[in-house]
């Protein structure tokens, strides 16, 4: 007997060439299925902003689900899993395959860590490996971040087992945005402290829900002191976090420019009043022992 007749006999028992066709219409119609769900939920998103976060978190776990269901079902109708081939070949393809695809399935596998964990979901603003940037998919194999330069970073979901992300807003529309202001040391830091708060609250993209505040504290830049103000208040929506920023500096460099209050610069004591304070000291009665 030919010994290709048997491998040839064999390969017709495990695969179902009638059910071959049958199994690629289900792959695309799998693929159709989730693009067009996709699609629904994120125009819903656009329409219903508050509820974007959470349709968005909808659209992942039911990506997840329609892949599994659809891979099951076209691996049900393409193959012939009976008993004696599924024993014949657990030991070989078993190996082979999951050393061949082991860092797809601890990214798989690690995906569905995240679905489940949360550390993050799709819609939040996230730091990872020096990446700044909002999720815009979840998926099986990897996770897609849009950077605010509009870049598409795709990170494999097993990096985010070992490695440390940060997440601005978790789950809400809603994120704290930081940023410092610098005035010299000589001048009215009341008033640019109150300037810094006017410009705050009078913003459009404001959140006032949530507690907000300007903390005052000297520091040294380059070579000289500084009065740095920080103003720390929340956005009402992630997706305007640069133009609250940009707005916020607007106000608050021109209340600064009318009020004449003047940046951090090295300053310079007057020579005379060096020279009579020196003088002044050596004049002074020493103390008698």
């Amino acid at each position: 007997m030919d010994p290709s007749a048997g491998k040839d006999l064999n390969v017709a028992e495990v695969i179902r060439v009638s059910g071959l066709i049958t199994a690629v219409f289900v792959l695309v119609a799998t693929w159709f299925t989730v693009r067009l769900l996709t699609g629904v939920l994120t125009r819903l998103g656009d329409r219903f902003t508050h509820r974007r976060l959470l349709l968005n978190q909808v659209a992942t776990l039911s990506r997840f689900a329609i892949y599994l269901a659809g891979i099951a079902l076209s691996i049900g109708l393409a193959v012939n899993l009976s008993k004696e081939i599924v024993l014949a070949l657990t030991g070989t393809a078993a190996v082979t395959i999951g050393f061949a695809l082991k860092d797809l399935a601890a990214s798989v596998l690690a995906g569905i860590i995240i679905i489940i964990d949360r550390p993050f979901q799709v819609g939040d603003r996230v730091s990872f490996g020096g990446v700044y940037g909002e999720i815009s998919s979840i998926g099986l194999r990897s996770v897609r971040l849009v950077t605010l330069d509009d870049n598409v970073v795709t990170i494999p979901n097993n990096k985010f087992l070992t490695d440390m992300v940060s997440s601005g807003n978790w789950g809400a529309l809603d994120m704290l945005i930081q940023m410092d202001f610098f005035v010299g040391a000589d001048q009215d830091v009341a008033l640019a402290k109150r300037l810094v708060e006017e410009s705050l609250v009078s913003n459009r993209y404001v959140y006032m829900g949530k507690p907000w505040t300007v903390l005052v504290n000297q520091v040294i830049e380059g070579r000289y002191f500084a009065v740095r103000l920080r103003a720390k208040a929340y956005v009402l929506d992630v997706q305007y976090e640069k133009a609250f920023e940009t707005d916020v500096t607007e106000r608050v460099l021109d209340a600064f420019r009318v009020n004449r209050i003047g940046p951090p610069a090295v300053l310079h004591r007057g020579v005379e009043g060096a020279a009579g304070a020196a003088s002044g000291a050596a004049g002074a009665p020493r103390a008698q022992c």
